[in-house]
């Protein structure tokens, strides 16, 4: 691990003194973060990397935004293209990078995007809009937002996570034609507003993060000759039960060998560990503890899993912390990074 190379890209956004994403050099063992330069982009809410470590693309307010990763980690601008409806919230990227999939939480869109070889964002290939209306719940519209888009293991299907139905609807995928076609909806409770998927590293687990019923929804996963198969197994909170009414589930990560899931939550102000039971797919609480923070929006899990960093959307600040599994709990590493408005963020080793 210490001839690995790691940088880290965070995503702000830029309404106010922050300019775009946030390149850190890491030092895993030290669990430490160094910030080395910022790249100039609109809004960067969230952002993924190729497969093949080459390429980062990026949500803009002109809809996304695609970059080459040089060889330090560095960003150099590629092009930016419309997404064919109203700015996008999350972004996902198959493995032979084809198609770049956009998630649109102001209008209920799910977009897929072509990719050329040199990485370069193309054309709409298809774009879809959730329609329907979700359980009218006090002070949150029950319209369609469009909070993730994930693609299952083997990347037959794209899983669209709705929280305004109430629903992740799952897409077959034509790569040949780019299309999107409605395979199945997994229903998840009603008024839970499910935010995040994550599959477990063997593909036969999905965790479901619900953001208002503060759970994590576990399901048993199969790609049959009939389609995607989704069986529940388990649902178990991210905050202690009094405190459930309050917690605001909003980020979900599990760790590089799948052995332990971590989850933030806004209303709390706090993370909470998992261990995954890898035979069963059920999560156990390792430990909870607060982040010294204001509303954790998500979280970064270091490569070795011993250290993570929560981005505290309104303090403006990431927080580190080292985890001791064993004893069970994690505590703060030196003072908070000062960024402001924090938002998403991507670990990447470089090749």
């Amino acid at each position: 691990m210490s001839s690995e190379k790691y940088v880290a890209y965070v995503g702000t956004y830029t309404h106010g003194n922050s300019v775009g994403i946030h390149i850190y050099d890491m030092d895993i063992e030290q669990g430490t973060m160094t910030e080395r330069k910022v790249i100039p982009i609109n809004n960067p809410s969230d952002l993924t990397v190729s497969k093949n470590g080459k390429f980062l693309y990026s949500i803009a307010d002109e809809g996304v935004e695609a970059f080459h990763i040089l060889a330090d980690g560095d960003l150099e601008t590629i092009n930016k293209k419309w997404i064919g409806g109203m700015r996008g919230c999350y972004v996902d990227v198959d493995d032979e990078n084809r198609y770049l999939f956009v998630a649109g939480y102001h209008d209920g869109r799910v977009s897929m995007m072509r990719l050329n070889e040199d990485g370069s964002i193309g054309e709409i290939a298809d774009g879809i809009f959730h329609k329907g209306m979700g359980r009218n719940i006090a002070e949150r519209s029950s319209r369609p937002h469009v909070n993730c888009v994930k693609l299952t293991p083997w990347q037959r299907y794209l899983c669209a996570v709705d929280g305004g139905l109430d629903h992740v609807k799952i897409y077959q995928l034509d790569y040949l034609r780019g299309k999107l076609k409605i395979a199945d909806i997994l229903r998840c409770p009603m008024g839970s507003a499910p935010r995040m998927l994550r599959f477990s590293n063997d593909g036969t687990y999905a965790y479901v993060l619900c953001e208002l019923k503060n759970t994590v929804e576990v399901h048993r996963y199969e790609c049959t000759p009939d389609g995607p198969k989704f069986e529940f197994i388990q649902s178990i909170l991210t905050v202690d039960e009094d405190e459930a009414p309050n917690g605001g589930a909003s980020g979900m990560e599990l760790t590089e060998d799948g052995k332990y899931l971590f989850c933030s939550n806004a209303g709390t102000n706090t993370v909470v560990i998992y261990e995954v039971d890898e035979q069963t797919g059920f999560l156990s609480v390792v430990c909870s503890s607060a982040i010294s923070g204001d509303y954790p929006k998500t979280l970064g899990i270091f490569p070795d899993g011993k250290h993570f960093v929560s981005l505290n959307h309104d303090t403006n600040e990431i927080t580190l912390f080292a985890v001791d599994y064993e004893k069970k709990h994690f505590l703060m590493k030196g003072r908070p990074i000062q960024i402001e408005t924090p938002n998403c963020i991507h670990i990447h080793k470089l090749v």
